[in-house]
């Protein structure tokens, strides 16, 4: 099993960096074969999870598989939460600007903060408070953007609503069993068996594959979502490495930062006022309480203040 005690203190920064520019791109270009080929968007989530098999591979070489009960029901927790948001995610990307739905979805630390303040009484530092009121306000403002623009509400911002919340849960999840020592290969392996799981129920939903489209559909397919496999992988990574806390906080504010900075470039799309002040809330709730997760982080504890005492980091 990986030590993750022996990793240096910040290794967490590299991963999380590679996190951010992989999702920060796929999420703007993920829409691309609906959009051009009218690809089906649960077609789209079948590539995407047989994807996760590449870096799944690379993840367990070497590795042990833990097999405890408790490893198994929170990697099929996070790997659900996970790929259900997935399968979401694609369907609203096809009927809604990712300039929006991408900062819905980066205040799901928001649904990570309160549950770990109810299940695991964590209290909640002044500045994150403050932090879930702009994201709360973020999406009240998203639920108004006029509509005669691409950014009008619609099935897309319910949908949005749904995965915040699945993947905050995710999140809490993967905060829990890291307190368990569970290694990174093995949360991620339950990810890539969560997510080959539901092709069925993909395609379920459509009544059968689809085989009447060229290769360049799927090929685009396969290589976008690979982006968002690979950077899957170095989330677990970047988790397996610094405080949950943290880490989910920051990535989820800044990955969707890179989306809407790249996207608004690439489409040349600007959002409404009110979209454009719902972007800004979301990326200030979101870095509010990365800063005040952060602070927190830092506090002193008794094994820090105990000159003999050998702490380890969770």
């Amino acid at each position: 099993m990986t030590d993750t005690t022996a990793k240096p203190a910040r290794s967490w920064i590299f991963y999380a960096t590679l996190l951010i520019l992989f999702w920060g791109v796929w999420g703007a270009f993920s829409a691309l074969p609906a959009n051009w080929y009218g690809y089906p968007d649960e077609m789209i989530y079948c590539i995407w999870a047989l994807t996760m098999i590449i870096p799944a591979a690379f993840a367990l070489k070497g590795q042990k598989f833990d097999t405890r009960k408790e490893a198994t029901i929170y990697g099929l927790l996070i790997g659900l939460t996970g790929a259900g948001g997935q399968l979401l995610l694609f369907q609203a990307l096809t009927i809604g600007p990712a300039y929006l739905i991408f900062p819905i979805v980066s205040i799901s630390p928001a649904i990570t903060v309160l549950m770990a303040m109810v299940l695991l009484r964590e209290r909640i530092r002044g500045l994150a408070i403050v932090g879930l009121i702009c994201a709360l306000a973020a999406i009240v403002l998203f639920s108004i953007t006029s509509s005669d623009s691409d950014a009008s509400t619609g099935p897309w911002l319910l949908l949005a609503v749904v995965i915040c919340v699945a993947w905050g849960v995710q999140a809490y999840f993967m905060r829990k069993t890291a307190t368990l020592g569970v290694n990174e290969a093995t949360t991620f392996g339950w990810m890539a068996i969560s997510g080959l799981a539901l092709i069925p129920v993909a395609i379920l939903s459509m009544g059968g594959l689809p085989l009447d489209f060229g290769w360049k559909a799927p090929l685009l397919t396969a290589g976008t979502q690979l982006l968002n496999a690979v950077g899957a992988l170095f989330l677990v990574m970047a988790l397996a490495r610094g405080k949950a806390s943290i880490v989910a906080p920051t990535t989820n504010a800044l990955a969707p930062a890179l989306t809407i900075v790249v996207s608004l470039i690439a489409y040349q799309t600007l959002p409404s006022p009110y979209g454009a002040i719902g972007i800004v809330l979301a990326l200030v709730g979101s870095t509010l309480m990365v800063y005040a997760d952060e602070k927190r982080g830092e506090e002193p504890t008794a094994a820090v203040l105990e000159p003999t005492t050998k702490g380890t980091r969770q």
